[in-house]
């Protein structure tokens, strides 16, 4: 997949992800989808509702630059004015992030198996169809989640 200066919203992160991570997470999500194949609706659901919780890489980086901004700041009124490089840095890091979909803290966050909203998305969306939410029929995760991936134009699995 070539990388893009403005990537797509939905792919910007995993597209700055070594490839075997990206793999690990896909087998990942993908186990999960077949152990939920012996539970219940009830397991199902309850599952449903961890990954509404679950935190994704978006909101990590934010909460992260926030964080540290707020110390840059409170260091700058304490310390130095020089401490509010240090938030300058941070924007730009979220700035880059936006555009691009990598910061320096991503490849951490990937490598701890923390997930983008859209790969939380497409195992919920598998467990709605195991749940019995969809028409379609399989007992195979791989088949399950291929067809939850959202297919782009070009016939890339997005």
């Amino acid at each position: 997949m070539p990388i893009h200066i403005l990537p797509d919203t939905s792919r910007r992160v995993e597209l700055h992800t070594k490839h075997e991570i990206n793999e690990k997470i896909r087998a990942q999500t993908i186990n999960h989808i077949n152990q939920a194949l012996e539970e219940d609706r009830g397991m199902i659901t309850n599952r449903i509702n961890q990954l509404d919780r679950e935190w994704d890489t978006e909101r990590l980086l934010e909460t992260n630059a926030t964080i540290f901004i707020l110390i840059s700041i409170l260091l700058a009124v304490l310390f130095s004015f020089w401490w509010l490089l240090l938030a300058a840095g941070v924007a730009a890091f979220l700035l880059q992030h936006a555009l691009q979909g990598w910061c320096p803290p991503l490849p951490v966050f990937r490598k701890m198996g923390k997930r983008t909203s859209y790969e939380i998305s497409t195992e919920k969306t598998a467990l709605k169809y195991l749940r019995g939410d969809f028409n379609f029929q399989s007992r195979d995760g791989e088949k399950i989640i291929r067809q939850c991936e959202v297919i782009d134009s070009k016939g890339d699995v997005r």
